[in-house]
């Protein structure tokens, strides 16, 4: 069962280990990013932030979707973490029982349009593809942590 996925270019760090996690009640955080997947020294680094008690998934964004859609994740608390808006539009493409995204964090980009809010800059590519997700009926909210007040991404295209 999903239980959150977030699009947070840091993955996994204190916010996501220690108040997103106990806040949803994962015992699994899946990392679905191609370049990340590849990469031994993120993966390790990744590991060590693991918070106790969890399972760490780390898979390519079609390897997740392969995943999810055969149904192996079911047993687990799901938490999936993605480091970009084409992840996570990647994502609930390939999968479409997702129906809601939290948007932590973007990386600052050069080709940025525009600020969503002050964590999360976006590319003009980006806005298209939060408004197709928006547009299929997919809520998007900008969150840091549990306790703060959603903002609706639909609001601010």
């Amino acid at each position: 069962m999903i239980k959150l996925m977030r699009i947070d270019y840091r993955l996994i760090h204190g916010q996501v280990a220690m108040a997103w996690t106990s806040a949803i009640g994962a015992n699994c955080l899946l990392v679905a990013n191609d370049a990340v997947s590849k990469d031994s020294m993120r993966i390790t680094t990744l590991k060590l932030a693991r918070p106790a008690g969890c399972k760490l998934v780390i898979k390519s964004v079609e390897d997740s979707i392969t995943a999810l859609n055969s149904g192996v994740t079911d047993p687990y608390n799901l938490f999936i973490i993605v480091e970009s808006v084409e992840d996570a539009y990647r994502l609930a493409k390939g999968y479409r029982n997702i129906r809601s995204i939290n948007f932590g964090g973007a990386k600052p980009q050069k080709d940025c349009t525009r600020k969503l809010s002050v964590t999360t800059p976006v590319s003009e590519c980006d806005m298209q593809l939060l408004k197709e997700l928006v547009n299929e009926g997919i809520e998007i909210e900008i969150r840091q942590v549990p306790g703060d007040e959603k903002i609706n991404v639909s609001k601010l295209l």
